[in-house]
């Protein structure tokens, strides 16, 4: 197992020019191992899980990210979960420190799972994790979710990725 690498992440194809068509295969049941991976973290404010300001925060961060020449197509992954029904946390892996932003870094062993659906799922994709965490005999500390489009390409591409990703 490679410390912290996530799976294959082709940006090839890109008919939006927004975000990349995503090819889960490689990503479904993979276990990852990060030591002191960076990560950007930043927060956004919701209201009962609807992001509010997710667009501005973003668009900021990966400026900063783009500015700092922390990112890497291949692994611009976003781990997301709310920590309230009024506040999201996200953690841009980056290969560098980034000024003007909250660094952190985070270590320990993690599992995916590839779930299609609807954003609203995600309460539903959670549960699944939860599950496939205890039924392989551990109990998840944190669990993110990788969204690997925004809501306009994920209609373009007429399908919607999201990739759990639990610590254990």
């Amino acid at each position: 197992m490679q410390v912290n690498s996530f799976p294959r992440y082709d940006v090839t194809e890109n008919t939006t020019g927004c975000c990349p068509r995503f090819n889960p295969e490689g990503w479904d049941n993979q276990h990852l191992h990060f030591k002191n991976k960076k990560f950007v973290r930043a927060t956004t404010r919701s209201a009962m899980h609807v992001p509010w300001n997710m667009g501005r925060v973003f668009t900021r961060v990966q400026a900063h990210i783009e500015e700092a020449g922390a990112a890497d197509p291949t692994t611009e992954i976003v781990l997301s979960h709310d920590i309230s029904p009024w506040q999201s946390e996200h953690f841009f892996a980056v290969s560098k420190d980034v000024p003007d932003e909250e660094m952190t870094e985070l270590s320990g062993d993690y599992f995916t799972r590839v779930f299609e659906g609807p954003y609203r799922k995600v309460k539903d994709f959670d549960h699944d994790m939860q599950v496939a965490a205890r039924a392989a005999g551990t109990t998840p500390k944190d669990i993110f979710f990788f969204y690997t489009t925004c809501p306009k390409c994920a209609k373009a591409y007429g399908e919607n990725y999201i990739i759990g990703v639990a610590q254990v």
